[in-house]
């Protein structure tokens, strides 16, 4: 029971965002006693990603801005006269100025709710297609917290296959045909919950009309992410999957192509060399321009003298020197290098690019991945690593105050909700757990996010299963350029029919204050006199979500107030659109906590598994060494992947 814990570990971890969760499966992978625990009921924190009716619950929250209120004297009496506590906060004050709009039909005369959703009322939806949909623009809500359970993983945001079968970066088509995968549960227990209805069928004539209530009945198509990532093909998110072997927790797709928009309009970008060739936007001089500065991007430390005398000017001066046409200045700047106008320098600059060529052609045609089912997936991958090796998860299990002694200045204990004292070695706590009094000092950036469902893709194409990212520069001074990410259905994160659309910058307003201009560029609102017109191009948003987010990346830990030593702090997501600032925090960290030990390395391979009593016949001990190891990972284990090297 999560009440009757054991009262000592070596490595105590409070929160299980990707970097929480890599340490945790670092350090039980080196032998250590690891407890970690959550006060969500969900896996990943801010990193999360959750069905429609999950996101609506997880919004509930945070719109109930009631303060929690603890009983401090079950923690109080424990802290002894030499000891002193840094209390820590069960309310979350990561997200602000959340804002949720509901464009589609709301379909007035029909009762229609997700398996396990809400009930009305809970959290404020703006409708905007008629006086009516005023009266009914609630969000639906759970009577029931999201389906988690400790020492599991959540079924809801995790499905389940055979631990056997091996991941690949699938292609866009092969997992379409895996979308009723994540909804076996939801199936068995309400089995027409998905067949059309005689309504649904009389209405099928009417063409992309696609109202709320199909959204909420197919929420469990969705899985939306709180924070908007890819992964870079030869990045070190990606090493660290294949060296640990958690790939095989996992799986991935291609992103199929990147988009610039330039004079009011949406286009592919040309990035590998066949795509440069293939490209019927450059004339024949601009390929061979592009691909002679790309090769000399590629190498360019070997060239110093090219470049030496342009370092202390930005990147997009830079390019103005090159024989670039100011078309692929603007394709180099913006959607391969993906770097800012004013702040990046031409350092900064050549070594994005060379990035970006690096990656290509690992997986595809690309240099960036999407993990299927959303970002969310990675913590739990991880955490499942955890879990194999020993480690014990409890969610929904809040940690009152750290203890420390005064003599020392080191942490020695924490005391949970039910009161229990546990003794540690180490501990790791994520950012938003500390009170204001510990980060009085602390000067937090913020991450503006948009999260769009649409009807149609922002560039067609012969395939409705294309997953884009697009880069939209800033145009006013102090802004930042705006990263959208779109995805299909066949990543498993939305319904058929529709796409799922991030949108990310560095915060400078509230998150619709930043975004909203760029939304209406490249979208319009879903209304049921468009639906008839087949000459609107723009896609149409269904439905909207705007809020802001902490970034607590890369700030030091002298601006927490009075820091044991042995208490390690881990940030939230920040705005890149990589993985590497979490990687290398978790790898840092670790090394303090083990500093002789190598980090996530490659699990023993069972058939070399001795167990005692047993070396005279190692062949016997495979099966009991498999059947420990599976009786220690949590439920709901995801389909297992393989990014191997020969993938190239």
């Amino acid at each position: 029971m999560a009440d009757n814990l054991p009262s000592e570990f070596d490595v105590i971890v409070i929160g299980t965002g990707l970097p929480e969760s890599i340490i945790a499966a670092a350090c039980s992978r080196s032998g250590q006693r690891v407890l970690h625990v959550d006060s969500r009921s969900y896996y990943g924190g801010n990193w999360a990603s959750f069905s429609f009716s999950g996101l609506l619950s997880w919004l509930k929250e945070y719109q109930e801005n009631n303060d929690i209120v603890i009983d401090s004297s079950l923690w109080q009496e424990q802290i002894l006269e030499n000891e002193e506590a840094i209390v820590l906060i069960r309310k979350d004050k990561t997200i602000q100025h959340v804002e949720v709009f509901c464009y589609a039909s709301q379909d007035l005369h029909e009762y229609v709710e997700e398996a396990g959703a809400l009930q009305k009322n809970h959290a404020s939806v703006t409708p905007v297609n008629s006086s009516e949909a005023a009266d009914s623009a609630c969000l639906p809500t759970e009577d029931e917290p999201l389906n988690t359970e400790n020492c599991e993983m959540p079924e809801e945001q995790t499905p389940s296959s055979d631990p056997e079968s091996a991941l690949e970066v699938n292609d866009a088509e092969e997992t379409g045909e895996k979308e009723n995968h994540s909804d076996c549960k939801t199936s068995e227990e309400k089995p027409n919950e998905n067949v059309p209805t005689a309504e649904d069928t009389a209405e099928q004539p009417k063409k992309n009309r696609i109202t709320y209530s199909q959204i909420v009945k197919e929420g469990r198509r969705f899985n939306i992410d709180l924070v908007s990532k890819l992964l870079y093909s030869r990045g070190m998110l990606i090493d660290l999957l294949i060296k640990s072997n958690v790939s095989r927790y996992a799986e991935f797709k291609n992103i199929t192509r990147i988009l610039a928009f330039r004079e009011g309009r949406v286009e592919q970008v040309p990035c590998s060399r066949a795509d440069v060739f293939n490209s019927k936007q450059l004339t024949m001089v601009e390929k061979r321009m592009l691909m002679k500065f790309l090769t000399f991007c590629m190498e360019y430390e070997e060239h110093p003298d090219e470049y030496k005398a342009y370092e202390d000017i930005t990147f997009s001066e830079y390019l103005k020197t090159q024989k670039l046409t100011p078309n692929l200045q603007y394709f180099v700047l913006h959607s391969i290098a993906m770097t800012s106008e004013t702040t990046s320098n031409t350092i900064d600059g050549l070594k994005a690019t060379k990035n970006f060529l690096h990656c290509l052609g690992r997986y595809g045609n690309t240099p960036f991945l999407f993990p299927l089912y959303g970002q969310g997936e990675l913590p739990q991958c991880f955490c499942r690593m955890c879990a194999v090796f020993g480690g014990i998860y409890c969610l929904r299990h809040s940690v009152q105050c750290l203890v420390v002694d005064k003599e020392s200045r080191k942490c020695k204990a924490i005391i949970d909700q039910f009161g229990q004292r546990i003794i540690s070695k180490h501990f790791l706590v994520e950012d938003s757990y500390f009170s204001e009094n510990t980060c009085s000092r602390v000067q937090y950036r913020q991450i503006s996010r948009a999260v769009l469902i649409t009807d149609r893709s922002v560039l067609k194409s012969d395939s409705d299963q294309q997953i884009s990212i697009l880069i939209v520069p800033a145009e006013e001074p102090g802004s930042s350029a705006v990263r959208v990410i779109e995805l299909c259905s066949s990543t498993m994160t939305c319904m058929k029919g529709t796409y799922l659309v991030h949108l990310t910058c560095t915060s400078s307003k509230t998150a619709r204050e930043d975004l909203e201009a760029v939304v209406e560029k490249l979208f319009i609102p879903y209304t049921e006199t468009g639906i008839e017109n087949e000459e609107v191009e723009k896609p149409r948003i269904l439905w909207a979500l705007y809020f802001n987010m902490r970034d607590s990346s890369n700030i030091s830990r002298n601006s927490y107030n009075d820091l044991p030593s042995n208490v390690y702090v881990c940030s939230g997501p920040d705005g890149g659109l990589g993985n590497d600032n979490a990687v290398k925090q978790a790898e840092t960290i670790f090394q303090n906590i083990c500093p002789n030990e190598d980090f996530c390395p490659p699990p023993p391979n069972p058939e070399d598994i001795v167990l005692d009593g047993d070396s005279s016949q190692p062949e016997s001990s495979e099966p009991s060494a498999i059947l420990e190891a599976n009786s220690e990972t949590p439920a709901g284990s995801t389909t297992q992947g393989n990014l191997e090297e020969s993938s190239e």
